[in-house]
């Protein structure tokens, strides 16, 4: 009779189960992973034995915290469809697996599944801009999300977003149609169904672009895993710029997780009457933002990002070996989130 540990045999395996198997975005399981391996940590959450660097009651809570199903029948399914669906799987260290995800840390997806142009993740991280924002759009909302995407895309840069409805869509409509290059984070199984018409858009996305999501196939959006998804959109690029989000916007996070990351946040300001005006308000309010009025404002703003922590880096890297080097700038993750 097959077990999970029977089964995870090896990195990537491993790392499909706890795809499968945990809670995405769990910063402890991510730390053992880059600690012991997947295959090891794998074997801690079927164990009782002890874990490095926690004590009995520590690895306890960590077990007990994770919604870790015994059964391997999951597992099994998981890789069975990955197999019959012919999506590759990128894990780190492949040749082609996004490097500034790096950057997430122990946040770090334990696998990725991609269809489509992998290539797109391997460019310059400046040349990638997430354009993301409410679902329920506006009129106005879908019109300066695919202004700005079209605009970008004439310049060869590649579009990344949610795969939603609302601005997403209106994001990769654009990119496709100037002919240019997009890229889709989904929060669920790259397989999941949709109504026709949006299934045409990222069945288009995956032919044309890319689609990419670190849960397995068949899996169904919840709202962790919407949440958890944030950080990949925002890690993926040089800068995040959000078009209508309503206070409680799922596009929010993915700002919060472009400043945590240091990268470029704009914001797109829209009537004081909507409530979908409020998120990117917000954003220019409290200074997280920057105003994006149109391409050329954003390819600016990432442009004089890239000056500055290029100056930034050339002053440590001038600093005399007794002089203290200056507190890491705001590209660290926070691990409170």
């Amino acid at each position: 009779m097959d077990t999970i540990t029977g089964l995870a045999t090896d990195e990537r395996t491993a790392r499909i189960a706890l795809a499968v198997l945990v809670a995405p975005d769990d910063p402890v399981t991510g730390r053992m992973v880059d600690q012991v391996g997947a295959v090891e940590t794998v074997r801690l959450l079927t164990t009782d034995g002890p874990v490095p660097t926690m004590d009995q009651t520590g690895a306890a809570l960590w077990r007990r915290r994770l919604p870790f199903d015994a059964s391997p029948d999951a597992v099994i399914a998981a890789l069975r469809a990955t197999e019959e669906f012919g999506c590759p799987t990128l894990i780190p260290g492949d040749n082609g697996f996004p490097s500034p995800l790096g950057d997430l840390g122990d946040r770090l997806p334990y696998v990725l599944w991609v269809k489509g142009a992998g290539s797109l993740l391997t460019g310059r991280i400046e040349d990638r801009f997430t354009i993301t924002g409410a679902r329920a759009a506006s009129s106005y909302g879908e019109n300066v999300a695919h202004m700005l995407a079209s605009d970008l895309a004439s310049e060869e840069k590649v579009l990344v977003s949610g795969g939603a409805y609302g601005i997403d869509a209106a994001v990769h409509r654009a990119a496709l149609a100037s002919g240019g290059h997009t890229v889709a984070v989904l929060p669920g199984g790259i397989d999941r169904p949709h109504p026709a018409a949006h299934r045409e858009l990222l069945e288009c996305t995956g032919d044309l672009g890319l689609l990419i999501t670190e849960f397995p196939p068949g899996a169904l959006p919840t709202r962790s895993m919407f949440l958890a998804r944030a950080r990949i959109e925002a890690a993926l690029s040089g800068s995040t710029t959000i078009v209508e989000a309503a206070a409680r916007s799922g596009a929010m996070p993915v700002a919060q997780w472009a400043h945590e990351l240091g990268r470029v946040v704009g914001a797109v300001p829209g009537p004081v009457t909507s409530a979908t005006s409020y998120g990117p308000h917000r954003l220019l309010q409290s200074g997280t933002a920057s105003l994006v009025t149109d391409a050329a404002d954003l390819m600016d703003l990432v442009d004089r990002g890239q000056a500055t922590a290029t100056t930034r880096r050339v002053a440590r890297d001038q600093l005399s070996p007794g002089q203290e080097r200056p507190a890491p700038a705001v590209g660290t993750p926070s691990r409170s989130m």
